[in-house]
Formats: structure tokens, C-alpha cells, sequence
């Protein structure tokens, strides 16, 4: 703050006639002019200096994620919101004028302090602008589904006397792939889905692929089989995943599951996992869809287009971004949502984006780092330092696609094992 901008903030203090100590208007201060203050003078703030930090912690632990929430029934897990985000923390002005406590609010300070003051003198008070954006936890989300699923299972299997199964065909040897399907056995595993796994060497022929997906197709304990992708480049993908049964395609990468996707007076059995997955936590964000623009980066047939599709069926108008596209950041500048799965690290600068979107962070890349116990730490497509200061809410990498992409698989595993034992399915919301 200049010295004109602290001089009116002291004496727009001593207006109210009292002690900067108690004056709700001290966080104005810059942190020079804070120096000599009482202790404990700030209070209300988040983080303030002259906050006992133990009695904060303990404090935060104490406050409730979500407002007006409901303690859980004893013996029962909480589930996470529908609908709803975080909301910001309101300070507590003690001793102030009245009306000073409304205009002290949050949206006061958005509208106004925000475009005549830079952010650093708010940035150890409770408006912190580095981090008002709302993290969008995927880990929360697929815990919540899993546990969902994991209770269906026990109930089918007390009906059936069977579990549903998911096989998984592997091909060759890439370090991420297997790392992708370690996860998925292991998501099996932990909500009672029965997994089979068909590990075929690299450079083993393409109708040794299609044998494997045909004997998992007639094998009556297998309600799901997935081809993990990319397959070696001899191969044509196209034929090996239009030979999985259409029932059993819990990918949802058959010709008719997406041509289905595309045809909006038609439904697919299964949509993409990726795709389901964000359209999930953009929901459970409390994010609307409808005639907002939403571009998507990226245009495969794993994420990208599927996405896509998929949001035109909430009436979102979708932009598609690709290799070809000569101004991605004029396009991404002038979206409500971002969702990029190129596939290239930091690629979407703070630049790309404008004040208040949302970002759906889709790219796990993986960066060198020396002191990772793997050697290398995962990175998403966007920078995520500079994005948080402008979106209004991210997932992070690590931690937000991710986890929910796997859940949607086990639920799609589940759905197609309902319907191979006649009970009833929940519609999917498309």
C-alpha cells in the first residue's frame, strides 16, 4: 500500500474515535503500520499475527465443512453434499460500528477494495485473495460413491449370491498404465467387486487381444471388461474395443455407446469414465451448466470428446480446443468452465483464464523429481499456482479427477451387473 493509502487508512481509524486495537478496520493497516499493535488486535481474521496459532488450530478443527450440516446419524457415514460449496468464513468484529460490519463484507471487498488496493495488503487477513478459490475435492466425492457402491454389492450379493466382476486386459509393459490398473484392482478390492486381470506382452499379435476380450465376454462372472489403453501401436484399437460386448463395455468406448452419447433422443449403457467424472463433480460443486460456456481441451475419444457431448446434454455451449486451434487463450478467456485433458504439463497459464471460472483439471503428467521416492511427482495440464488466484473453484492434481474416474468405473461395473441379474438400475443422469 502506497503511503497516501496508509496515511487515509490511519486516519479513517481515528474517525471512529477509538483504539486501533479495537477498531474493526485495522486490518487496513499495512503490515509496517500493524508493527506496534496490541496483540490480538486483528482478531477475527484468518491466519492473523497476532493469532495464538495453537488456539486457531484447535479452533478450525472444531468448525463444521459445511454450514448448517447436520451431524451424521450414530453408526452411519455422512454423505457428501449435492449441492453447495465451501462458504467463506465471515470475520467477527468486536466493538465496531454496525454498519461498518456490512461494509466490511465479502462482497464489499470484491467490488470495490479489491479493483483499488492490491491483494498483498489482504493477504494475512481473512480475505485472503490466494486462496479463495474453492478446492474441489475429488478424494471426498469417489469416497462417498465408493461407499455407496461398496453397500449395493452386500445387498446384491444376499440377493444373487454373486458379486459383480470387472476383468481388465493389459498389454505390454508402460509404467503408467500398469500404475493405472493397480488402481483400479485395487478400487475393486475395497468395494467387494470381483477382478480378473489378462496380462499380454507387448508385442503379442491383435487377435491374441480379441481371443482374451471373447472368453471374458462369455464368461457369465464377468459384467465389465475393460481394454487399458493405449494399446501398442501395431494394433487396431478401433476392432479390440468394438469386440467388447456392448452390456459389458463399462469403458464406454464401443462405436454404439458413443454414437448413442452423441444422439440426444438416444442414452448409452455406459458413458466414459473420465467424462462421467467431471460432469459429477461439477454437480456436486453446485455448478450450473446450462447456457454457460464451457470449453474443453482436448478432443480424444477417452476424455475429450465425450466430455464434450456430454455437456451439451446439460445445454452447456461447449467450445473444443485442439492442436489446430490458433487462440486457445482467447477462448479459454472468454469461458465460464475450463476443462483441459491435453495431456501437457502447466500448459493453461493464469493468463488463460478469467476472473471467477471454473477449472476441471483432467491431466495427470508426469514431472521429474529428484525427491519423490517414484523419482517423479504428477502435474496437471494446468499451472495450478497462478489459476487458484483467479477461479472461483479447481481441482487439484493429484486428488480431483482421478479418484471419481475410477469410482465411475466401478459404478458402471455395478450397473452392468444389475442388469445381468434383473434388478432394478438407477437411470443414469445424462
Amino acid at each position: 500500500m502506497g503511503g497516501a493509502a496508509a496515511a487515509a487508512a490511519v486516519a479513517l481509524l481515528a474517525a471512529t474515535r477509538r483504539c486501533p486495537a479495537a477498531g474493526p478496520l485495522a486490518f487496513l493497516l499495512p503490515r509496517a503500520a500493524r508493527a506496534g499493535l496490541p496483540r490480538g488486535c486483528c482478531s477475527g481474521g484468518g491466519g492473523g499475527e497476532g493469532e495464538d496459532p495453537e488456539e486457531a488450530e484447535e479452533e478450525e478443527q472444531q468448525q463444521p465443512l459445511f454450514r448448517g450440516r447436520k451431524s451424521p446419524t450414530p453408526g452411519t457415514r455422512p454423505r457428501a453434499p449435492r449441492r453447495g460449496r465451501l462458504p467463506r468464513a465471515a470475520p467477527e468484529v468486536t466493538g465496531g460500528l454496525a454498519d461498518v460490519k456490512l461494509l466490511l463484507g465479502v462482497r464489499f471487498v470484491d467490488q470495490w477494495f479489491r479493483r483499488e488496493m492490491p491483494f498483498e495488503v489482504f493477504g494475512w487477513f481473512w480475505v485472503d485473495y490466494d486462496s479463495t478459490a474453492t478446492i474441489i475435492d475429488g478424494k471426498s466425492v469417489a469416497e462417498d460413491i465408493r461407499f455407496q457402491i461398496a453397500e449395493e454389492v452386500r445387498q446384491m450379493k444376499n440377493a444373487v449370491g454373486h458379486v459383480p466382476g470387472l476383468a481388465v486386459v493389459l498389454v505390454g509393459d508402460r509404467r503408467d498404465s500398469e500404475s493405472y490398473v493397480r488402481y483400479k484392482i485395487k478400487g475393486c478390492e475395497e468395494v467387494g467387486i470381483k477382478s480378473l486381470l489378462a496380462e499380454l506382452p507387448g508385442n503379442c499379435t491383435e487377435d491374441v487381444v480379441v481371443d482374451s476380450v471373447s472368453r471374458f465376454n462369455e464368461d457369465p462372472s464377468v459384467h465389465g471388461i475393460l481394454v487399458q489403453l493405449p494399446l501398442p501401436q501395431h494394433m487396431d484399437e478401433e476392432r479390440i474395443l468394438s469386440a467388447i460386448s456392448l452390456e459389458k463395455d463399462v469403458d464406454g468406448f464401443h462405436p454404439l455407446n458413443v454414437g448413442n452419447l452423441a444422439l440426444r433422443s438416444r442414452k448409452p449403457l455406459f458413458v466414459p469414465c473420465a467424462a462421467k467424472a467431471c460432469l459429477e463433480l461439477l454437480l456436486q460443486s453446485g455448478i450450473e451448466l446450462m447456457g454457460k460456456h464451457v470449453t474443453v481441451i482436448g478432443r480424444s475419444k477417452v476424455v475429450g470428446l465425450p466430455t464434450s457431448l456430454l455437456l451439451q446434454r446439460h445445454h452447456a455451449t461447449v467450445s473444443i480446443i485442439h492442436a489446430f486451434t490458433t487462440n486457445p487463450e482467447e477462448i479459454t478467456r472468454q469461458s465460464d468452465i475450463v476443462i483441459s485433458a491435453a495431456g501437457v504439463a502447466n500448459l493453461v497459464r493464469g493468463s488463460w483464464l478469467k476472473k471467477g471460472a471454473v477449472v476441471i483439471d483432467v491431466g495427470t503428467n508426469p514431472i521429474e523429481d529428484p525427491t519423490s521416492d517414484y523419482g517423479y511427482r504428477l502435474t496437471g495440464d494446468v499451472c495450478f499456482e497462478e489459476a487458484v488466484k483467479l477461479a472461483s473453484a479447481i481441482t487439484p492434481v493429484p486428488g480431483g479427477v482421478g479418484p471419481v474416474t475410477i469410482a465411475m468405473l466401478l459404478a458402471n461395473t455395478l450397473d452392468s451387473a444389475k442388469l445381468a441379474y434383473g434388478l432394478a438400475t438407477e437411470s443414469p443422469e445424462l
